[in-house]
């Protein structure tokens, strides 16, 4: 279990990270026209208030009003902002992916490009980086969406994502973070997986916290997602607590399930035949036989998936040369 610090947001403005750190933020983007200027205007305002070295990575995931005009019109203007224009629309995950792989500032900041994340507080997660953390996560405490759409699954979704992976940050949703490069310049992200950046970052060592942030009603267009999204990332989650749990052994979650499915098969078979001796049930008189059958078959086919991934795993890492361990540092080598 990983403990956070909660710190109250203001609107005021902060100390930046006093070493001089370069900061990019990553802005997917999808049918974003009018509130990409105001979004424009209020970042660089808030990062020349506080002498912040910063780009700008607007990645523009296949819009089909203007957002490519608006920000093109931006980028000519200040060398800052850089453009990245997806063919067609790929998802929110695709684009923050693609703006953090692009990224060459020391700490990352993703954020929404509807205006409802507020960039005033830019300063406070750089302070909290400044402070020694790795990765800071935005908490919408006082979140200005519906409520029974919204809020309700946002909260159900939250508790089981801290549930089942031990990381307790309250809005996993909050796409406005900060991270340290180093922590996550070795994640892949697929599917609706950016969420569980905190989690993968727990998992190579990094301190994670997390601050009230300013959640803004939207003002213009309309919301992406919905409770469509809900489904997604449940699955997500099995997937991203299979790899963080069972990807350096596989065989035991495979071969674990399988014991225990063959054993009740056996048993079954057995309770079956002594039924049958004890001329107290026919086999035909029982489903047991057929339990039997069909838990033994897929007791015998989970522990040749065990060995199968094994196998995988040393593909993936032997033909890579990657290891199941990082290193921070040697001494006296």
């Amino acid at each position: 279990m990983h403990n956070t610090i909660t710190s109250k947001s203001t609107n005021g403005h902060t100390c930046p990270v006093s070493n001089g750190m370069k900061v990019s933020i990553v802005l997917p983007i999808y049918n974003e026209e009018k509130n990409i200027p105001i979004l424009y205007k209020e970042i660089k305002e808030v990062c020349e208030k506080n002498n912040i070295v910063y780009e700008v990575l607007a990645v523009d995931d296949g819009s089909r009003d203007r957002s490519f005009a608006e920000l093109t019109k931006i980028a000519e203007q200040d060398k800052n902002v850089k453009i990245l224009r997806f063919r067609f629309n790929c998802g929110q995950t695709a684009a923050m992916a693609a703006g953090m792989k692009m990224a060459s500032g020391d700490i990352v900041i993703p954020m929404d490009a509807d205006l409802q994340n507020d960039p005033a507080d830019i300063p406070n997660f750089l302070k909290k980086i400044d402070e020694g953390k790795d990765v800071v996560c935005g908490w919408r405490k006082d979140r200005k969406d519906t409520f029974v759409t919204r809020k309700i699954p946002s909260l159900i979704a939250n508790a089981l994502i801290r549930k089942i992976t031990g990381v307790h940050v309250h809005d996993y949703g909050c796409t406005m973070k900060a991270f340290r490069r180093e922590v996550i310049q070795g994640i892949q992200l697929y599917g609706e997986m950016h969420r569980f950046i905190p989690m993968y970052a727990s998992a190579v060592g990094g301190k994670i916290t997390e601050i009230e942030v300013h959640h803004r009603p939207r003002t213009y267009g309309t919301t992406k997602y919905g409770l469509g999204r809900v489904y997604k990332v449940l699955l997500d989650l099995i997937v991203v607590k299979f790899l963080h749990k069972y990807m350096n052994r596989p065989m035991h979650f495979f071969g674990g399930v399988g014991f225990v499915s063959f054993f009740f098969g056996v048993l079954a078979g057995t309770t079956a035949v002594v039924l049958k001796l004890l001329d107290l049930r026919s086999f035909v008189e029982t489903p047991l036989p057929i339990f039997s059958a069909l838990l033994i078959i897929v007791g015998v086919q989970l522990l040749a998936m065990g060995v199968i991934a094994e196998m995988l795993m040393r593909v993936y890492y032997e033909s890579q040369n990657k290891t199941p361990y990082e290193i921070v540092e040697i001494l006296n080598k």
